[in-house]
């Protein structure tokens, strides 16, 4: 008589480890970053990491949120379309055509992406975009996690001191 078992290997535990930070200088607990005067917003990356898994279906949702945005004024700017025609001397000639665009008017815009997804080793990543108009103020970046098992993590914030 031969006797063959199988067992299945459980996966292991999702872990539920969660933090965030910003690849800069912090002081008192505040982030400080100086806007970019040649650019109307200023891009910073925020980081952080959840705990590692062995499966890609094991992927944490990290949803992120801010106490500011901003709003699209009368224009978000111009797009100019170059027109470009060689005539019979081979000489070009180029036409601009102007379109101003205006269907954004009163567009809320947030200045951090709303989700993420952490990579199999655990690291998460997002961008922050403040816009020049938010010089002075302090934004408060704040983002939780979803982990595969359905577990929530508790909200983790971030301050940041535009300057």
């Amino acid at each position: 008589m031969l006797l063959v078992a199988c067992t299945k290997e459980e996966d292991a535990p999702l872990g539920h480890e969660f933090q965030i930070y910003a690849p800069m200088p912090i002081s008192d607990g505040y982030y400080y970053l100086t806007l970019e005067d040649a650019n109307w917003q200023t891009l910073q990356r925020i980081t952080g990491h959840v705990s590692a898994v062995t499966n890609d279906y094991d992927l944490t949702r990290v949803y992120w949120s801010s106490s500011h945005y901003w709003v699209i004024g009368d224009t978000l700017g111009y797009i100019v379309h170059q027109n470009n025609t060689l005539n019979d001397d081979g000489y070009l000639y180029m036409n601009n055509d102007t379109s101003y665009v205006t269907w954004f008017s009163g567009s809320e815009v947030p200045v951090i992406n709303g989700a993420s997804y952490s990579t199999m080793s655990g690291e998460i990543n997002t961008m922050f975009a403040p816009v020049q108009s938010m010089r002075g103020d302090t934004v408060t970046v704040s983002a939780y996690a979803i982990f595969a098992d359905g577990h929530v993590s508790n909200l983790k914030s971030l301050k940041f001191i535009l300057e």
